[in-house]
């Protein structure tokens, strides 16, 4: 009896999730966003300088994606209650698998990709195993697989390695009138996971493992699979950007998803998307809305060409504010 009026109370929390697909306040995050383009616009113009033309624009969205790419992943893990600090050592192993598989076999760019998504998933999957099975905390299970991952980096490369083909490296510079093609690529990772949170049933239970876990677990989910399953997907969004940076550099570096700091972007860009750490709360058009409020804010500084310590301080100021807001509004909610 006391477990049966446990489930119901815990439902009362979980099941309003399900049913709206667990809607961030991502309305807010682009009110933000607008707030910023204006300012910058504003600001660029009174040093004499352009903001709003083309070419800034378009260097906005190849700056996003990778880092979009990345969030979109990152995104599914925290909705699920979890976290992962290893993709940005992924993305640098994936970049060099990609880039060496293409050098050493005449460019076959099938190859180097299905190599890519092989080492990805195993990679997501040790994350998920350690998780779920060895009961270890995601942040200290994704830190040690980054330990491991960067180790191996450590070891096997001093430098930039293999190189990509010409064909390959259209990827990352090539356009579709005033579309970069890296932005369509983050576009159509962020309308399948989309579509999977909002339109599947796996998409309802990563809500409802990252809600309540343990309600889920009685009602018949299999909740370690469903974490096991967002760590996959989201290694597999970091070796997508992995790809997409080698068709950049037009080789493999071993810190080139380090020196983008790609793990805590990626969580800062789901957490002003409305994100709760906690899990079970946020979206796809939140996070969408935190890469391009970052890429916005780097543009802004680059232009101005302000101080890096300053950029940071800013960054920083940025995203407790919004954590704040979010704060705030839940809890007035709750009253």
């Amino acid at each position: 009896m006391i477990e049966s009026e446990r489930i119901k109370a815990a439902s009362s929390r979980v099941l309003p999730l399900l049913r709206t697909g667990g809607s961030s306040p991502a309305r807010v995050v682009f009110l933000a966003l607008a707030g910023v383009v204006l300012i910058g616009w504003v600001l660029v113009a009174a040093r004499g300088g352009q903001f709003l033309t083309a070419e800034n624009l378009v260097s906005v969205q190849q700056r996003s994606a990778a880092l979009g790419i990345v969030a979109i992943g990152q995104t599914l893990a925290i909705l699920a209650g979890s976290l992962d600090l290893s993709v940005a050592y992924l993305i640098s192993l994936t970049s060099l698998v990609a880039a060496e598989t293409m050098a050493g076999l005449d460019g076959n760019i099938p190859l180097a990709v299905a190599a890519v998504i092989g080492i990805s998933a195993a990679v997501g999957l040790l994350n998920g195993v350690v998780i779920t099975k060895l009961h270890v905390h995601p942040f200290i299970a994704t830190l040690g697989v980054a330990l491991i991952l960067k180790g191996v980096l450590d070891h096997l490369y001093d430098g930039p390695a293999g190189k990509v083909p010409e064909s390959f490296q259209h990827l990352g510079y090539d356009r579709i009138g005033p579309i970069p093609v890296s932005a369509m690529l983050w576009a159509a990772v962020a309308v399948a996971a989309w579509f999977l949170l909002r339109r599947t049933t796996l998409g309802y239970r990563i809500y409802a493992v990252g809600g309540d876990q343990e309600v889920a677990r009685l009602s018949g989910v299999r909740t370690d699979r469903i974490v096991i399953v967002t760590h996959v997907l989201c290694s597999l969004c970091a070796g997508i950007a992995g790809l997409l940076l080698a068709s950049r550099l037009g080789a493999g570096a071993p810190t080139v998803g380090t020196d983008g700091g790609y793990d805590l972007e990626s969580i800062a860009a789901v957490v002003l998307g409305g994100a709760a750490l906690a899990g079970g709360r946020g979206g796809v058009g939140g996070t969408v809305g935190g890469v391009l409020l970052l890429a916005t804010l780097d543009s802004v500084f680059n232009q101005l060409e302000v101080d890096s310590f300053f950029k940071d301080v800013v960054r920083g100021v940025v995203i407790v504010t919004a954590v704040a807001i979010y704060a705030r509004r839940r809890q007035g909610r709750r009253a």
